[in-house]
């Protein structure tokens, strides 16, 4: 198991440097001098010099990169060119948002979508099992932005029912619920679908293999051979689409953050792209590209801890 650990903490660090220096090389292809933004036009030349010369911006890309990721060898992500902060600063305090809508969003999902594609697929062909199929792929068709648009138009515009913008009062952990229901919503619906549909194909394949037939033929309740036999290992595609989906649904959250005006790492990425202020557009790539990591890392161990197999193939 030490040895599974640390091939994929091998992998995972080689993943986080080639991410991360594709991501700066794209980064500099995006048009407009970020100096001349920050400094505005009327700037001196000396002094537009002066902040190249300071941001590095002057060096070839690979030196900027090898730079770069020096720094962050050290714990240094860089200053904010707009606040004068540091970006390890800026980024952790928006990093919270982010993670507790994610989090938020795919355990609503979760205690949905699975027990929905285990009902699917003990009723196959059943009245039930088509209703859910077809309310699976409605929501993995629907864009989260879109169910973000429409919730606020709904719930919140037309019914009143919950907040559209904010993240609640600070301190007030009830506020900061009720304002998190709608972006969680939004974020997490599609994977009610996937992760419903998910389930339901692996218990179908399972279900008919020779163990559960034997099982059977034992005379077990059916009740302890689907939690036992089957849930156990059509569960393991589930961990992995999950430790994916934490990834994916940070992504996702940008959309949530702008439509509902909440702070988080997605907006401010967004915010950063916008006026060119690479510092914190690298930091805060860096971190999110970091969690995708730890998050498929972690997936894999639960894993390799669930079914002996994949450590054996190793």
């Amino acid at each position: 198991m030490w040895l599974y650990l640390c091939k994929r903490v091998v992998l995972g660090a080689v993943i986080v440097v080639v991410a991360v220096s594709l991501l700066y090389s794209m980064i500099h292809l995006v048009p407009g001098d970020p100096v001349k933004i920050v400094l505005g036009p009327r700037a001196s030349p000396e002094l537009q010099a002066a902040i190249h010369e300071k941001l590095g911006l002057n060096d070839p890309l690979p030196v900027q990169i090898l730079n770069f990721l020096g720094n962050v060898a050290t714990g240094d992500l860089g200053v904010d060119v707009f606040k004068n902060r540091p970006v390890a600063d800026i980024v952790l305090e928006q990093l919270p948002h982010t993670v507790v809508l994610v989090v938020t969003g795919i355990g609503w999902a979760m205690l949905l979508g699975i027990p929905l594609g285990c009902a699917s697929a003990i009723h196959r062909n059943s009245v039930l099992d088509r209703i859910a199929g077809v309310l699976s792929v409605s929501c993995i068709a629907i864009p989260s932005f879109v169910v973000a648009i429409y919730a606020v138009m709904l719930f919140a515009v037309t019914l009143k029912w919950l907040p559209a913008i904010g993240a609640g009062e600070r301190g007030n952990l009830a506020s900061q619920a009720w304002h998190l229901v709608l972006p969680a919503f939004a974020v997490g619906l599609s994977w009610v679908g996937y992760l419903a549909r998910l389930v339901r194909a692996s218990m179908l394949e399972i279900l008919g293999e020779a163990h559960v037939r034997t099982a059977r033929a034992f005379g077990l309740p059916e009740r302890t051979i689907v939690l036992k036999y089957v849930l156990r290992l059509a569960i393991l595609p589930t961990i992995t689409l999950l430790g994916m989906g934490i990834g994916i649904l940070i992504s996702s959250a940008v959309f949530a953050e702008i439509v509902f005006a909440r702070p988080g790492v997605g907006r401010l990425i967004f915010d950063a792209v916008s006026t060119r202020n690479y510092p914190v557009v690298m930091g805060a790539v860096l971190i999110t590209t970091v969690l995708f990591v730890v998050s498929t890392t972690l997936s894999d161990l639960i894993n390799a801890l669930v079914d002996p197999r994949l450590r054996s193939e190793e």
